[in-house]
């Protein structure tokens, strides 16, 4: 029964190695989310819009969209 966890290493992936690995992991797909979405708010904050004829816009239609005009 001694010689059952001989095997062992500190560096494995189930160790400190895989713990990093799996840090790094998720701090970049954090970072990466993070600038994607800022890009993505920079590139809309510049769209204004005007809503145009507001009295003929209904409560369930999709015709609404055609009432939104983007000015740039």
């Amino acid at each position: 029964m001694a010689d059952m966890n001989q095997n062992r290493s500190v560096f494995a992936l189930d160790g400190i190695t895989g713990m990093l690995i799996a840090t790094v992991l998720l701090l970049s797909i954090l970072a990466g989310l993070t600038v994607w979405g800022m890009n993505v708010q920079n590139a809309n904050m510049a769209k204004f819009y005007e809503i145009k004829n507001e009295k003929d816009i209904k409560m369930i239609s999709k015709d609404n969209a055609e009432h939104r005009v983007v000015v740039n």
